[in-house]
């Protein structure tokens, strides 16, 4: 089933989603460590900082400090590349996929949609 939104009801569930996720126990993340979570959650790896600032287009330093707090929280987490020791991979957790499954919930919850636990999809 396909829902036609418009830009207005885009914001609108932009906008009700972030509300949610400020008001609810748990992290609150910055848009750039948002942006970092989703790409390395939605698009296929392996992800690496070098890879992950270029996707992005931001500096390296950028994606460090968004890796840190992600790191912190648990939501992703950190590698040495066994091919290439100079290189760090990123990689999911079980807490970062369940952060994804819930912000799922929470948008379509916004939009007024009502998943059922057996759609629900677990990373």
């Amino acid at each position: 089933m396909t829902i036609q939104t418009n830009p207005e009801q885009l914001v609108g569930i932009l906008r009700d989603t972030t509300v949610a996720l400020v008001r609810r126990d748990g992290p609150d993340l910055s848009a750039r460590q948002l942006a970092v979570l989703l790409t390395v959650y939605l698009s296929p790896g392996p992800h690496t900082v070098r890879g992950l600032a270029q996707d992005l287009n931001v500096s390296k330093p950028a994606i460090t400090r968004a890796l840190d707090r992600l790191t912190e929280l648990d939501l992703a987490r950190r590698k040495v590349d066994p091919m290439d020791r100079r290189s760090v991979l990123v990689q999911r957790t079980l807490n970062g996929a369940i952060f994804l499954r819930d912000l799922r919930q929470t948008m379509a919850e916004a939009e007024g949609i009502i998943v059922p636990a057996a759609e629900e999809e677990y990373a």
